[in-house]
Formats: C-alpha cells, sequence, structure tokens
C-alpha cells in the first residue's frame, strides 16, 4: 500500500508523472492479482426508476426513454446463460425500481444460488437495510452502492435534496451485515476541482471497500447536465491508478464508460490498475434502454457474445480471464 498525502495525490491527478504512476498501479495490481482478470456479469433488470438525480438518463422525469421491467423468468433465464457461460458472478442491477418486492428479488437470488456455483451481487438502490439483510440471507454476497460524490453539498444537488449521510449509513450497514460492499464516484461532475477528487480518493479509502467503480462523467442529451462539459478522461484513469496504490486488494473495474471516450478505454484501464470488468448480458431488446450516459450498451449483442467478448479483450492483453467469483482479498472478508 502506498501511504500517499494529499499533495502527493493533487500532483497525480494534475498530470505530474503518468509514467510513473501508471507503471506503478500496474505493479500492484500485478502483486497482488497476477495475470486474472475478474468477470461480472450484469443483468440490468429494470430501467425504471423513481430518482430524480441529475446526471442519469433513467432519472424519473424523462419521458423520452422506452421503460421496461423483466420478469422473473426472464431474469433467471439470462442468468443461467450467463452462467453456462462462464460468468461466476451475477450483478443484478436496476433503477430504484419498488415494483419488485422483497420477497421476489429473494427468490430470484435463491434460485440463482441453487442452481449455479456463482456469486451474486446487488445493485438495486435506496432499499432499506433490513431489506438487504433479507437477501443476505437468500444468498446474497456483495452489494453496490454509489456515491457518486463524497462531497455532501454536492450530493445533494445532483440527487435533488438527498442526504450523503443516509447512503454511507446504508453503505455501513451492509459491511456490518457481511456483504461485500462496492462504491464510486463519477470524475468529473459539474463545478468538481481537483482537490475535490483528493478528498473523495482518501474518503474512498477510508471507508475500505471490497470494490471502487470511478468513471468519467457523460452528459446526458435528456437531463439537466445536457450542456455541461464532458469529464476529463485522462483524470478518471489516473483516478482509478491512484485507487490502486491506495487500495491495493480492492476489486476496480476498467468502467464501460472509458469506453465511450475511447473503444480502447477499458483497455488502458486494465493496463493501470484496473482488474475487472463487467460486461452488459441484459436482453439485446433491452440493453440500449438501459442508457444511464450516451454510448452506454451501443452495441447489441446476445449473452454468449458479450462475454466471449470480454473474455478475449482480456486474453488480447495477455491476461487471463479468472475462472474463480473474484472474492474480496481484503482481510476482514476472509473466513
Amino acid at each position: 500500500m502506498y501511504l500517499l498525502n494529499a499533495q502527493e495525490i493533487e500532483f497525480y491527478l494534475n498530470g505530474g508523472n503518468d509514467q510513473e504512476l501508471y507503471t506503478r498501479a500496474d505493479q500492484v495490481r500485478q502483486e497482488n492479482f497476477g495475470d486474472e482478470v475478474y468477470l461480472r456479469a450484469i443483468v440490468e433488470f429494470s430501467n425504471v426508476c423513481n430518482k430524480k438525480c441529475k446526471y442519469c438518463g433513467l432519472r424519473a422525469p424523462n419521458s423520452s426513454i422506452n421503460r421496461y421491467r423483466l420478469k422473473k423468468t426472464e431474469i433467471l433465464d439470462v442468468a443461467e446463460l450467463a452462467a453456462v457461460n462462464g460468468a461466476k458472478t451475477i450483478v443484478l442491477q436496476s433503477g430504484d425500481d419498488f415494483s419488485y418486492s422483497s420477497n421476489m428479488v429473494g427468490e430470484i437470488v435463491r434460485e440463482i444460488k441453487s442452481r449455479h456455483d456463482v456469486a451474486v451481487t446487488l445493485s438495486l438502490g435506496d432499499r432499506s437495510a433490513e431489506e438487504y439483510a433479507y437477501w443476505f440471507e437468500c444468498g446474497a454476497d456483495r452489494t453496490l452502492i454509489k456515491l457518486e460524490t463524497t462531497d455532501s453539498r454536492i450530493y445533494n444537488d445532483i440527487r435533488c435534496g438527498e442526504s450523503l449521510k443516509d447512503r454511507l449509513k446504508l453503505v455501513k450497514a451492509l459491511q456490518e451485515t457481511g456483504y461485500e460492499v462496492g462504491s464510486g464516484i463519477i470524475v468529473g461532475l459539474p463545478g468538481y476541482s481537483i482537490q475535490q477528487l483528493v478528498a473523495d480518493l482518501l474518503f474512498l479509502t477510508d471507508l475500505e471497500l471490497d470494490m471502487v467503480a470511478a468513471g468519467p462523467f457523460i452528459p446526458h442529451p435528456d437531463t439537466p447536465y445536457s450542456d455541461v462539459e464532458t469529464g476529463n478522461i485522462d483524470i478518471s484513469y489516473r483516478f482509478t491508478a491512484l485507487l490502486r496504490l491506495l487500495n491495493p486488494q480492492t476489486n476496480i473495474p476498467a468502467t464501460s464508460a472509458l469506453d465511450s471516450f475511447d473503444s480502447k478505454g477499458r483497455e488502458t484501464g486494465l493496463r493501470r490498475g484496473c482488474n475487472v470488468i463487467m460486461p452488459s448480458v441484459t436482453p439485446s431488446a433491452n440493453r440500449a434502454d438501459y442508457n444511464i450516459y450516451p454510448g452506454k450498451n451501443s452495441v447489441s449483442v446476445d449473452v454468449t457474445d458479450s462475454i466471449t467478448n470480454a473474455e478475449n479483450l482480456i486474453r488480447s492483453l495477455n491476461f487471463v480471464p479468472s475462472v474463480t467469483k473474484g472474492s474480496s482479498k481484503r482481510k476482514r472478508n476472509v473466513k
């Protein structure tokens, strides 16, 4: 673990020595994960959301989007295809859609776990700590609870009056329940400064997360941020590389948002400290409608091809697609 102070982090974020930063990040990734890259298959089963987040194309006021909800059988069928094709982690992701009851989510988790030797990750937003505890009992292994920013004022603004304190309370509760917990931010939100990104890095590190994601901000045309400047991809690469130095054993994905800037964005991320990629296995008929930002799920392929393409990408870099579930290496999760 590199003990970097705020001044050193700011130096790297400003591009003070990219070659040194990326070389170190790649070395730390190699030391902790070897040549293995973990693959997480994401089933985006609903794009219905009751939130009004200013940056997100799924926001409730967006009437331009084609809304969809997958049935329980459809979710299970997609998870089956992903598992059969080698995925060892199934991520169930949706907008904040409360039409899926606690019992239904629990049934889906139990069915997937009973049929396949996989880890199940839940990315369902602001459900209660009690619901997440129930789903943990049903067999769920991991959760993703994004923060998008660790600045409480900006959080309140972009999420239209919601509280960062409440979100962090949920993160803590999930850690105490026993989940592997992932979170992350958006790099380059409107009005953001390098100093705030330094604070984000230190804050996220202090949370001792099992996974941290950080992708560049991409303005969506159907949001209040439609005319805002796009985030800086170089700062995004630097941010994830610094995450690797500060959190050597944390899983860090090369996000799909990188590919919206550069067709080889995820490859570059993997060369600069990331060790996870997360291909969408959402049915091709619905995939493009899970449109959080422009370019998200722009290529429509079936489940088999999606996983095969991800494995080929990993091999093209002389890395190895992991055949494990890619569980957290943090000591507190070792049983």
